[in-house]
């Protein structure tokens, strides 16, 4: 396959296409503080279970078709959740965790954003914005120089525009090109349904 940069390029069947947006934040942004609904509580988990953790993964991420720690062999998957620089936090609504917020602090200069996100259920009610204050302001008092994360044309249509929000801006842009994770067996057939199987 040859990727054709000026125009369109066929894709074999299995595989998935996106569009890949690169952002950052040099500066700690102005404080956005919505209003959660009552009962939202964002909490640190230490010493995950690779089980706790793909079912979250799952609920936040399978109608986005995340796949990337699906993939990972499950014991290579439980050293990165219990790697000191690897972060994990949740968002508690009622009884479970509804959302997740995964940050790289290896470098605790220069902060990713692995994986942030809420179930289906959560969205629009506040806690997503509760979630990203928190990690912002973790961050930032950590003593980062920048925050950065990468989102992509799968993920929720509003997700870039709520990073800009938020306080990142765009510095790039590129394509990813995978496994339908569908068709490997890492997500339910079902999973995404505005991305047709091919």
């Amino acid at each position: 396959m040859t990727l054709n940069l000026d125009g369109y390029t066929d894709l074999p069947p299995g595989k998935i296409a996106s569009v890949v947006t690169y952002l950052e934040m040099l500066e700690r942004a102005p404080e956005r503080p919505g209003v959660a609904e009552p009962g939202f509580e964002v909490r640190r988990v230490e010493g995950p279970t690779v089980d706790w953790y793909v079912d979250l993964f799952r609920r936040v991420g399978g109608p986005w078709l995340w796949w990337g720690r699906l993939s990972e062999p499950r014991e290579e998957l439980q050293r990165i959740l219990r790697d000191p620089g690897n972060e994990i936090f949740e968002l508690w609504a009622g009884d479970r965790a509804e959302g997740l917020l995964e940050l790289d602090r290896r470098d605790p200069s220069n902060v990713e954003l692995l994986y942030f996100g809420v179930t289906p259920e959560m969205v629009g009610r506040g806690g997503g914005r509760m979630l990203m204050d928190f990690a912002i302001a973790r961050v930032w008092d950590g003593g980062a120089r920048r925050f950065w994360l990468h989102t992509c044309t799968l993920d929720h249509p509003g997700a870039v525009d709520f990073y800009v929000r938020s306080g990142f801006k765009p510095f790039r842009r590129g394509l990813e090109i995978a496994a339908d994770p569908r068709l490997c067996g890492l997500l339910p057939v079902d999973a995404a349904p505005g991305v047709p199987l091919l």
